[in-house]
């Protein structure tokens, strides 16, 4: 019993597991063809996906293509017009031009039948002017070449006066267009100039890291550089100078403005436009702090207070003004020095000496921008900012511009003649100041008729003294416009020299 009972729980068992596997077997089956199904379904949406997008791009590149094609083709339209027009216009000038060329050939002939018919004419002119000549050498007595030396005497004086009067006329004209002539002397001095002083008066070089930053100041096509040029008005030249940029203009405190704001933008490092115009901004700034500091300083070394704030910055502006290499700062406070240590050894008012030697070249500080000589100029600005009259009349004669009517306006002319005379002041040596001046005395005495000449205002003007009896008053009209010729051909000088010719009499008696 227990056998069998073992043998039927063993083939229970068996029967069990066969039973499982099959469930588990159809169960698996089941599975696998629903996830085969599944597969299939995704498929088949990937496939019609697919080709979807695959047809929608096609429609893109084929709508892109076509709108190209129309774009490529009314361009091409548009060249062809315009290749049109151009050839109808050339047709049209090669027209005209064959049409000219027929008229100046007929003009031509016209002109050498004419010319042809002058040259007879003048045959038969020159023939009767010879009988003409001998027929009045025969009723005068005389010969051609004696009645003409006698001719010639007799209108000589005539000529000269009427001559004399002429240039009087031209030049009185020549102040009527002072505009138009200040501008030749103004550029005829710069030629005179030597041309590293042109150069230290219009350039400044600024030093760059390394060659690569030229191309960050130049910008992607040229924008960087445009904006700075615009902003500044100074001119950049950028050549093959090695680790350099040359800022190029004649205003120098629009030169000084370009400098500070390019040397903050390599410092920084981020250059383009809206920087560039705030570092600009940021430079402006920074100069007109610097010019007011330099004004300030100016009245403080020469003891002169209650200037208007307007006046001590204009003082600071000439800083950066030069005149012949002497800066006109430096020199307005040596003038202003200069005129009160002499003002003082004579007992004068050496406050207004110093005041009109400090303020006399104020003028220049905007000469650039104002049209006028700097003495004019500076006469408009004391008035403007209230200052005396005896300040005004004094610096207004350092140029003999004005007669001097006090003592301080003949010291102020003088501490200006000997701060620009001086050794070294300018860019001359002693021994060429001393030969020009020489040279110029030189020139005038060379002259039939000149008694005495002087070189005076630093070379800047020449008084010559001639003998009455030699020259009336329209010949000394003559006697200036030759000296004058003579100085500009034999004599380098800067700026521009006043030929002024003396000519007086004098009765002298004794009362006893």
């Amino acid at each position: 019993m227990n056998s069998q009972t073992i043998i039927f729980s063993l083939v229970a068992t068996v029967v069990g597991c066969l039973i499982g596997y099959l469930i588990r077997k159809n169960i698996a089956e089941r599975k696998i063809g629903s996830a085969e199904e599944l597969s299939k379904k995704l498929l088949e949406d990937a496939q019609r996906d697919a080709e979807t997008s695959k047809k929608e791009v096609l429609l893109e590149a084929k709508e892109e293509v076509h709108k190209l094609r129309n774009e490529f083709e009314r361009e091409s339209r548009e060249r062809r017009n315009e290749l049109q027009r151009i050839e109808r216009r050339l047709i049209q000038k090669e027209e005209a031009l064959d049409k000219k060329s027929e008229g100046l050939e007929q003009k031509e002939e016209r002109l050498s039948k004419k010319l042809k018919d002058l040259d007879d004419k003048q045959q038969e002119i020159n023939q009767l002017y010879e009988l003409e000549i001998k027929k009045l050498e025969e009723l005068s007595g005389l010969t051609s070449e004696e009645a003409r030396l006698l001719l010639l005497n007799d209108i000589e004086k005539d000529i000269r006066y009427e001559s004399a009067m002429m240039i009087k006329d031209i030049e009185s004209k020549a102040k009527e267009e002072a505009e138009k002539r200040a501008r030749e002397i103004i550029t005829y001095s710069i030629q005179k100039c030597a041309a590293d002083h042109v150069a230290e008066t219009t350039v400044t070089v600024v030093s760059l890291p390394n060659d690569e930053m030229k191309g960050r100041i130049i910008g992607r096509e040229g924008r960087n550089i445009r904006t700075l040029e615009t902003m500044t008005g100074i001119d950049l030249i950028i050549d093959d100078t090695p680790e350099a940029v040359i800022l190029s203009g004649f205003d120098p405190i629009r030169r000084e403005v370009a400098r500070i704001a390019l040397e903050k933008l390599i410092v920084d490092g981020r250059i383009h436009p809206a920087r560039i115009e705030e570092m600009v901004e940021k430079a402006k700034r920074e100069v007109d702090t610097i010019i007011k500091e330099e004004g300030e300083q100016a009245t403080f070394e020469v003891g002169i207070h209650g200037l208007h704030p307007e006046l001590v910055k204009l003082l600071g502006r000439l800083k950066y003004r030069t005149s012949y290499g002497q800066n006109v700062l430096k020199h307005s406070i040596e003038v202003s020095h200069l005129a009160g240590i002499m003002a003082a050894e004579l007992g004068t008012d050496v406050k207004l000496a110093k005041r009109s030697g400090l303020l006399h070249d104020i003028g220049k500080a905007v000469d650039h921008e104002v049209e006028g000589t700097h003495v004019e100029i500076g006469m408009e600005l004391l008035r403007k900012y209230k200052e005396s009259k005896d300040v005004i009349h004094s610096m207004s004669t350092h140029h003999g511009d004005y007669e001097p009517q006090s003592i301080e306006a003949i010291l102020v002319t003088a501490a200006d003649a000997i701060s620009a005379a001086r050794p070294g002041a300018r860019r001359e040596t002693l021994e060429s100041y001393i030969k020009r001046l020489e040279k110029l005395e030189e020139i005038a005495n060379d002259f039939e008729g000149v008694e005495k000449s002087f070189a005076i205002q630093a070379g800047r003007e020449i008084r010559i003294l001639v003998k009455p009896e030699s020259y009336n008053d329209e010949d000394i009209i003559l006697l200036a416009r030759d000296i004058t010729k003579r100085i500009e051909s034999d004599l380098e000088y800067p700026g521009q020299i006043k030929v002024n010719v003396i000519r007086e009499t004098r009765a002298i008696e004794y009362a006893k």
